[in-house]
């Protein structure tokens, strides 16, 4: 390993074993000073335990940031109005909180001097990418450390031993092998390995962290009613609420309905597949609010072409690129799609089921009038239908005919 010559370095820091290691690690090989940042993204944790280990392993510079409303306003909300998913089924809950992460580490970075930044994702998974393309794209001349890329503590064991030798402390239950590993924030949970690695096997209830089983849902439905303005949720039930005061609501109701469970094996940027389970329970009551408002105010043409955008627009979330130019372009065109998507959506909460009841805006494009099974009173000529059936079969025919000419049917 070549050592980089680095003076001093902004850790993401969660005072867990692995960042409170590599914490100790940095000082030991780099020789330089380590500035502490630790975000609170809302994953449900006291952060006052995190402080107290950085200021016991010497760290004098120790930033603890709220970026609960940030991280919803800027980064949940402009990915749900383009109704990502990526491989049709993920919510992105992990993807999108790690810009954020490099972002606020840069600026912290420029602000105290550092001239070095390191985060503690391993060499096998995305969140290395995620961080590291972030940091180059806010940065282009940082100094970049990844501990799990370049020491030798390959083992669990190897890691526990350095830390009893640096003196610090182990969380009894980091003792033996951990069931799985779980990252959290206000959008979602994410578990991983360990007894989730057979794809064959059902995960074990003690997985899931944020939800109750569907099975032990009310046996009454839910109904609540999501506001919108230009595409964004701001109020449930007639509340106008904070973004992340919203979701933090949202959260609330999915996890009382069991709702946003998914269990997934998905094909990581890296080139492996993996398996994780993930609880999205407000953010998966959002997607159903927010297609369901789209449905009547957006235009056919352009609630298509959104569609089909969509999954490059997941992608290059999933894979590190949030700060990337074609993603700042598919933004604006998905942004400017939402100048109209203002109104209210009914939604009933059933025993992990989410379904849209009802849904009105100032909007609307959708016309009672021209629809109706009953007197259209004119509003729509039905004769018009024949020659547009005939201009739109004219090709059809056309390659029927040739078709039999030259033999084929």
């Amino acid at each position: 390993m070549q050592v980089k010559d680095v003076k001093k370095v902004v850790l993401a820091y969660s005072g867990g074993l692995d960042t409170s290691v590599i914490l100790r690690w940095l000082q030991v090989t780099y020789r330089c000073e380590v500035v502490t940042f630790t975000a609170d993204l809302g994953q449900g944790e006291e952060l006052g335990p995190a402080r107290q280990k950085a200021e016991m392993l010497g760290v004098k510079e120790i930033f603890m940031d709220d970026l609960r409303e940030t991280f919803v306003s800027d980064f949940v909300f402009p990915m749900f109005r383009a109704n990502a998913l990526y491989e049709g089924q993920y919510l992105l809950g992990t993807s999108i909180a790690r810009p954020l992460i490099a972002q606020r580490q840069i600026e912290i970075a420029e602000q105290v001097g550092a001239d070095a930044v390191a985060h503690g994702a391993t060499g096998k998974g995305n969140d290395q990418v995620r961080f590291e393309l972030s940091y180059y794209a806010l940065k282009p001349d940082i100094k970049i450390i990844a501990p799990w890329r370049e020491w030798e503590l390959t083992s669990r064991t190897r890691l526990l031993e350095f830390a009893e030798q640096n003196q610090i402390p182990i969380a009894k239950d980091k003792r033996g092998e951990a069931p799985f590993s779980v990252d959290a924030n206000l959008l979602h949970s994410s578990s991983e390995g360990k007894i989730l690695e057979d794809p064959a096997v059902e995960a074990d209830e003690i997985v899931y962290q944020r939800t109750i089983r569907p099975e032990d849902a009310p046996d009454r439905a839910t109904v609540i009613a999501i506001d919108f303005e230009r595409g964004d949720p701001v109020a449930v039930d007639g509340m106008r609420l904070s973004p992340a005061t919203l979701l933090t609501r949202l959260n609330e109701l999915g996890r009382a309905n069991g709702i946003g469970r998914l269990d997934l094996v998905e094909n990581r940027f890296v080139g492996m597949k993996s398996r994780g389970v993930y609880e999205t329970p407000g953010g998966t009551i959002l997607l159903a609010a927010h297609r369901g408002i789209e449905s009547i105010t957006l235009d056919r043409e352009a609630a298509h072409l959104k569609d089909s955008l969509m999954p490059r627009y997941a992608e290059l979330i999933y894979n590190g690129f949030w700060f990337s130019p074609e993603r700042r372009m598919l933004q604006a065109l998905i942004d400017e799609s939402q100048n109209s998507v203002s109104g209210r959506v009914r939604l009933k909460l059933y025993k992990g089921n989410v379904s849209v009841i009802g849904r009105e805006s100032p909007h609307s494009l959708y016309s009672q009038d021209v629809v109706t099974f009953e007197d259209d009173q004119g509003a729509y000529d039905q004769f018009d239908a024949q020659g547009f059936i005939k201009l739109n079969a004219l090709r059809l025919r056309l390659g029927a005919m040739a078709g039999r000419r030259g033999g084929r049917l």
